[in-house]
């Protein structure tokens, strides 16, 4: 609350996610209120995380957001958010916790001098798979 309207994008991004699942948890909010919820807080990651990449020239959301290393099924699941039909609220909920992991890796563990990450590098590339084969399973589930 300090920084105002400088609050950086990774602080404010996480902490609209983290509300998000707070949301979730306290069971007072309807399966549609909560899309509703992670749909805008995932919008807005990706968003504003792509916003600062982009050029003069318009560069496809998707480019930048290899860029970066978010999953493109996360861009994909953004556009099925603000262009489409809404998704299932159990990809919201696993686009919520990929995302959060992202800045975690990209972010906080970085602000905290990589303190965060004592796992070994084993379990790094274990879990890195795990998230290819998953990911895999999202796109080949489509939005239905």
């Amino acid at each position: 609350s300090r920084y105002g309207p400088k609050m950086p994008l990774a602080v404010d991004c996480t902490a609209e996610l983290i509300r998000c699942k707070v949301l979730d948890s306290s069971g007072r909010l309807k399966s549609h209120e909560l899309i509703l919820s992670y749909g805008l807080a995932l919008v807005r990651f990706v968003n504003l995380i792509t916003e600062r990449k982009q050029k003069m020239v318009s560069i496809p959301l998707r480019q930048l957001a290899r860029e970066v290393d978010i999953p493109i099924w996360v861009v994909d699941l953004r556009h099925e958010l603000t262009h489409g039909k809404l998704p299932r609220l159990a990809l919201c909920r696993k686009g919520c916790d990929v995302v959060l992991d992202w800045l975690r890796k990209m972010y906080w563990s970085r602000q905290l001098g990589n303190n965060l990450c004592e796992g070994s590098e084993d379990e790094d590339e274990e879990e890195e798979q795990e998230e290819v084969e998953a990911n895999a399973e999202l796109d080949s589930d489509g939005w239905e």
